[in-house]
């Protein structure tokens, strides 16, 4: 049975990420690449709209956990 909260999403209205907590091994790259992005003391911790839709796939792509993942909102 799959949990209905086993993943979020942030979009800055082009791009939507997911993230998916328990995949995340916490190593940080999210954080070291882009600050003004990801602020796990903030609420909510993932703010898209603070880079550019390509700045957020290029990072996202870098997640060595596969926890970080993206949808452009534009395609079906």
């Amino acid at each position: 049975m799959e949990q209905k909260d086993n993943f979020k999403e942030y979009t800055n209205g082009e791009i939507t990420v997911v993230w998916k907590p328990s995949k995340c091994i916490h190593s940080g790259i999210c954080v070291k690449t882009l600050p003004q992005v990801y602020d796990p003391k903030g609420k909510p911790w993932i703010k898209p709209e603070n880079a550019s839709t390509e700045e957020l796939k290029s990072q996202i792509l870098k997640c060595p956990s596969g926890a970080l993942s993206f949808y452009m909102n534009n395609e079906s």
